[in-house]
C-alpha cells in the first residue's frame, strides 16, 4: 500500500459543484462556451471551471459529435447549466433572454471554422456563432476562437478562414503548437483571452514591463550565486496586469519558478542578461515598469574559466557590487512611472518606512517588506506612495492587485 494512511479527505467548505475562487476579471460575466466535435472537448468541462474561478457564468452549446468526446452530464456538473444540444422554439441560439457578453469557439475544428466563416448556420454551434457575429458588429459581445486540430488540416481555406473571422473582429487564440498538431491552449491562456476581450481597464493596451525572480552571477562556469527568491510575485503581477489587458512583458530570473506559458516573457540567465534585456525592451516605449527582480548585489569580482576544482579546504571569494539597475533605468527613462520594491530584515516596520519613504524621493510608488512579516501561510507588503499614507498589503495575489489598480489610477488619469 502507498504512503495514503486511509484517512478521510480534509472537511472543506466548498460543495461539490463549488469552484475556488481566483480572481473577479470575469464577475457579472455571462460566456457561452461552443464545444465543437473535435478530440480536445474532453477538456472542456476543465475550461468551464476555470471560466467560473474567475466568476464568470457559463452555458454550453455542444454538438452532437461533441458529445462524442464529452457527456452533457460532465458539461452540466461543471457550468451549472443545462446544455444547449438543439435548437428549439426558444431559439437558444438568439439568446435574447440572457446575452452573453463573450461566446468562446473551444475547440474550434476545421470544418467548424469554415462553416462560420462562410455564413453557414446549419446547427446549434454554427447558428448560434452566426447570431454572435451579428451582436459582435453591434458591439454587444466578443467572440473567440480556438483553432484546434491535426496539422494536416492546416491549408489555405484554414488561413483564409481564420483572416476573414479575424476581419470580422473575432479574436483568434493561437493554439498550443505541439506534436504536429493545432493543441487546445491551457484553460489558464484560454481564460485570459476572454478576460483581455472584455476588460475594461484603464490599462488596456498599456505598455508595462514587469521584472521578477534572481538575478544569479557567476562564479565559475558551472557555478551560480543567487538568493532565495524564485519570482512567485512578478509572475502574480504580470498575470494580473495581463488579464486586464496591458500589453506586458516579464523578464523572469532563471533559476526561478517557470512562467505560464501564455504570459508574454523572457528568461534572463544571470544579472548581466537582465541588465541588457531591461534595457533593451525599455527602448519599446513602456509606459510604467515594476521591478519586483530580487537583483544581484554582489558579484564576484572575476569569473573563474571552467569549474574551481572540488575538495579545497578553504576557497575566498572576492566580491564586490553591482551597478543599481533600477538608477540606470530612472536616468535612461525620467518619465518612466516606476514601482519599485524593497525588502529587510532585523528593523522594525517604522524604520522599513523611513527607507521606502526615502525611495520615493526618486520613485513614485514603493512596496516595502520584511522579513519578520514573511510567514508561510500570511506574507505582508506595505504600498508606500508620495502623499499618502502606507497600505498594507496581505498576501502576493493582493500585493499584484494593488499595484495594478494603483496603474489604473495613475495611467488612466
Amino acid at each position: 500500500m502507498s504512503s495514503w494512511t486511509l484517512l478521510a479527505p480534509t472537511p472543506s467548505d466548498l460543495g461539490d459543484h463549488d469552484v475556488l475562487p481566483e480572481g473577479t476579471h470575469l464577475a457579472g460575466r455571462r460566456v457561452a462556451l461552443l464545444v465543437t466535435g473535435g478530440i480536445a472537448a474532453m477538456k472542456i468541462p476543465f475550461v468551464a471551471r476555470a471560466l467560473r474561478r474567475q466568476g464568470a457564468d457559463v452555458v454550453a452549446f455542444a454538438s452532437q459529435e461533441a458529445l462524442r468526446y464529452v457527456t452533457a452530464d460532465t458539461l452540466e456538473w461543471s457550468t451549472l447549466h443545462p446544455v444547449v444540444q438543439k435548437l428549439t422554439a426558444a431559439a437558444e441560439h438568439l439568446s435574447d433572454a440572457a446575452p452573453f457578453d463573450a461566446y468562446l469557439i473551444a475547440p474550434a475544428t476545421y470544418n467548424t471554422i469554415n462553416k462560420i466563416a462562410s455564413g453557414v448556420a446549419d446547427g446549434v454551434i454554427t447558428a448560434s456563432a452566426a447570431s454572435a457575429l451579428g451582436r459582435l458588429e453591434r458591439g454587444q459581445t466578443a467572440v473567440l476562437v480556438a483553432p484546434t486540430m491535426h496539422g494536416s488540416l492546416h491549408n489555405r481555406i484554414l488561413v483564409e478562414s481564420l483572416r476573414r473571422l479575424h476581419d470580422l473582429g473575432v479574436r483568434v487564440i493561437p493554439p498550443r503548437d505541439a506534436y504536429g498538431k493545432h493543441n487546445l491552449p491551457d484553460e489558464r491562456a484560454l481564460v485570459a483571452e476572454v478576460s483581455r476581450a472584455l476588460s475594461r481597464s484603464p490599462l488596456c493596451g498599456r505598455r508595462i514591463l514587469v521584472t521578477g525572480g534572481s538575478t544569479p552571477v557567476p562564479i565559475d562556469g558551472v557555478r551560480r550565486m543567487t538568493n532565495r527568491f524564485r519570482g512567485r510575485l512578478g509572475i502574480a503581477i504580470a498575470n494580473e496586469l495581463h488579464h486586464r489587458g496591458a500589453e506586458v512583458l516579464l523578464i523572469h530570473g532563471d533559476g526561478a519558478l517557470p512562467v505560464p506559458a501564455f504570459l508574454p516573457h523572457r528568461v534572463a540567465r544571470t544579472y548581466d542578461e537582465y541588465r541588457r534585456l531591461v534595457a533593451e525592451e525599455l527602448k519599446h516605449g513602456h509606459e510604467a515598469g515594476v521591478f519586483s527582480a530580487a537583483v544581484a548585489d554582489y558579484r564576484p569580482a572575476q569569473v573563474v574559466d571552467g569549474k574551481i576544482p572540488s575538495g579545497k579546504q578553504e576557497l575566498t571569494l572576492h566580491l564586490v557590487p553591482t551597478a543599481k539597475i533600477i538608477d540606470e533605468v530612472r536616468e535612461a527613462h525620467p518619465t518612466l512611472y516606476m514601482v519599485t520594491f524593497t525588502y529587510q530584515e532585523g528593523i522594525a516596520r517604522e524604520a522599513l518606512f523611513d527607507i521606502a519613504r526615502a525611495r520615493l524621493a526618486r520613485f513614485p510608488c514603493v512596496i516595502a517588506s520584511r522579513g519578520e512579516e514573511q510567514q508561510a501561510d500570511r506574507q505582508r507588503a506595505w504600498m508606500l506612495t508620495r502623499g499618502a499614507e502606507p497600505v498594507s498589503l496581505e498576501g502576493k495575489r493582493a500585493s499584484a492587485r494593488a499595484i495594478a489598480d494603483h496603474l489604473e489610477t495613475v495611467l488612466g488619469a
